[in-house]
């Protein structure tokens, strides 16, 4: 089986994964949340703490490199191009 190449104008639009370590994290971070999350990881104690406070700025990591997050967020904060729930919950095959 041969691997067909990518057409013209293809863009890989799935968001790679962020390791889960404070290098990785705070690397994709940027500006304010970068510095933020070296505060409350820095500040964080052994084990669970520091866990809950990787795992939230990883899930913000994330999102930031999802694309058009700073569209989608500007949308969402101005009220426009907003989806009901229901109808989010039937695209995603949610819906009973």
């Amino acid at each position: 089986m041969a691997v067909q190449p990518d057409p013209p104008g293809f863009r890989d639009r799935r968001v790679h994964v962020i390791p889960h370590t404070i290098n990785a994290i705070g690397d994709a971070l940027t500006g304010e949340k970068r510095a933020r999350f070296y505060a409350e990881v820095l500040a964080a104690e052994e084990g669970e703490p520091i866990n809950t406070v990787m795992r939230k700025w990883w899930m913000e990591a994330m999102f930031n490199k999802a694309p058009g997050a700073e569209r989608s967020r500007a949308n969402a904060a101005a009220g426009r191009n907003l989806v009901p729930v229901d109808r989010l919950a039937a695209r995603l095959g949610t819906a009973e």
